[in-house]
């Protein structure tokens, strides 16, 4: 069996967020942020011209995500105890045990997840990843993607899809 794949890692595929995490004993961290890196390496069939996709096509939509979460405070919101609340003056106010948090709502992205981890972070960006490309190159047929979202450098969380 034949494969093939392109592997993408720029240094401008980069975002700064701040999170915290909440961990299985109920603590969680102080608020804090890193200077995240995304790298994507996404596996396909061959086109007629010889291409899994463009760079040029793939880079743009990468970025597109990367520069959603720059600047941004990353809320897990699937966290049972985590609350959120959105008020009608644009502040969004969270609450995580005796903890109490407000931003404005421009500043805050809550994501589809139950932590901001970098293997959630990861899988979050590689699902909305792949749901773009699909969207966007209907002829391409992903069967593999791995995603990988460096929080510090030697330090990152992956997520991989296998088409089955």
């Amino acid at each position: 069996m034949e494969s093939w794949s392109i592997q993408i890692e720029k240094e401008y595929l980069k975002f700064s967020a701040a999170h915290f995490l909440i961990f299985p004993n109920g603590e969680a961290e102080r608020l804090h942020g890193h200077n995240y890196r995304v790298f994507v390496k996404l596996e396909a069939d061959l086109s007629a011209f010889g291409l899994v996709l463009d760079f040029k096509m793939v880079k743009p939509v990468i970025r597109e995500l990367v520069d959603s979460l720059d600047e941004r405070w990353l809320l897990p919101g699937e966290h049972p105890e985590l609350s959120i609340d959105h008020r009608p003056d644009g502040v969004v106010e969270v609450r995580y045990r005796d903890r109490y948090y407000a931003a404005p709502a421009a500043d805050v992205i809550v994501l589809p997840v139950n932590n901001t981890s970098a293997e959630n972070l990861a899988a979050w960006f590689g699902r909305e990843l792949l749901r773009r490309l699909r969207e966007r190159f209907p002829d391409v047929d992903a069967r593999g993607l791995l995603v990988g979202v460096e929080e510090t450098s030697g330090q990152r969380g992956n997520y991989r899809y296998l088409k089955d």
